[in-house]
């Protein structure tokens, strides 16, 4: 993301910082270019840490900064619990590791080199080594995934995969209405140019992601016949369907499905750590704001499939795909 000179913040003023994955409240002690002797460099900000000693104070880039809302603080919060949450279960207490003993993952470890090659080279194994340390060096994403959409996921799951029903598509609002919304909302809360440019290119990134992953990771098999059904309306555009795709079909299920399998689509990018961060930012508070707008977005009821339709999934040789909702259960 590119420096801006553009001054979005005062001094004395009431932010939130970020320092690593966390946002914590601070103030901004002092501003300045980055080069005293150009007027047309980026700004830094001197912050203050609030509850912390001077010695942490630091010069930070404007793209650390956050507006002290609502919405931010509430955002801090989520992160907070998320980092929380995720420092307990990789260190789990004592007692908890020795219960589990080790008897469990040696047995795992040994099922996983029986399943090894016997003739494996030495080559081989460094291979796998490698292959091992570049998958832990990339970016970790841990989206914030809300109470509620967590809930609605399994429901979905439930009502898809256990009571053989469908979503009743089109959707009352498509994945274009439901990130149009967004966009409307959140447009005006950011504090600069740059922030708009972050805003509308993450949101197009949503748009494209879905709309190449849909029949490929978000579709359970009992919603494939469905899913070709509407591929031949869309493409013919016959009628209602003129001009239209996926994501003005499906609707806020499916794009909830997508955000619980971001993390994994996004660990095969190579973004870099900072652009990272702030994608899982993005995301966040797009969560964040469907959660507390679901009510609006989601399908009040499924529909019960039909039983030629049953007997058409079950001659579907397609493999079911991953799912988000196996990683939430």
């Amino acid at each position: 993301m590119a420096p801006t000179s553009h001054l979005s913040y005062q001094k004395d003023e009431r932010v939130l910082c970020f320092h690593h994955e966390i946002l914590y409240e601070a103030k901004i002690i002092d501003v300045r270019h980055t080069d005293p002797d150009d007027r047309k460099s980026p700004y830094e900000y001197l912050v203050h840490y609030k509850g912390w000693k001077n010695t942490w104070d630091d010069w930070v880039p404007q793209d650390r900064l956050r507006k002290f809302t609502e919405d931010n603080r509430e955002l801090a919060a989520t992160l907070r619990r998320d980092a929380e949450a995720a420092s307990r279960k990789a260190n789990p207490p004592k007692s908890a590791t020795k219960k589990r003993g080790g008897s469990d993952r040696s047995s795992a470890r040994g099922s996983e080199e029986r399943q090894t090659p016997a003739r494996g080279t030495k080559r081989g194994r460094e291979n796998e080594i490698e292959k091992e340390e570049h998958f832990h060096s990339r970016p970790s994403v841990r989206i914030v995934m809300p109470d509620n959409l967590k809930s609605l996921l399994v429901d979905d799951w439930e009502n898809v995969t256990k009571n053989q029903q469908v979503v009743a598509l089109p959707a009352k609002v498509s994945v274009n209405e439901i990130l149009g919304a967004y966009l409307e909302e959140e447009r005006p809360k950011r504090a600069s140019p740059t922030d708009v440019d972050v805003l509308e290119e993450v949101v197009m990134g949503i748009k494209e992601y879905f709309d190449k992953s849909l029949d490929k990771i978000l579709l359970y098999k009992f919603e494939r016949e469905q899913y070709h059904a509407l591929r031949k309306k869309w493409e013919a555009g016959a009628g209602d369907y003129a001009n239209k795709g996926p994501l003005d079909i499906y609707g806020a299920e499916h794009l909830t499905r997508l955000f619980a399998t971001m993390p994994e689509l996004i660990a095969q990018t190579n973004m870099d750590q900072p652009s990272t961060n702030r994608l899982r930012e993005e995301l966040s508070k797009v969560t964040l704001w469907l959660s507390k707008n679901s009510d609006k977005f989601f399908a009040t009821r499924y529909m019960t499939a039909s039983n030629e339709y049953i007997e058409k999934t079950r001659g579907v040789q397609n493999p079911t795909p991953g799912t988000a909702t196996s990683r939430l259960v």
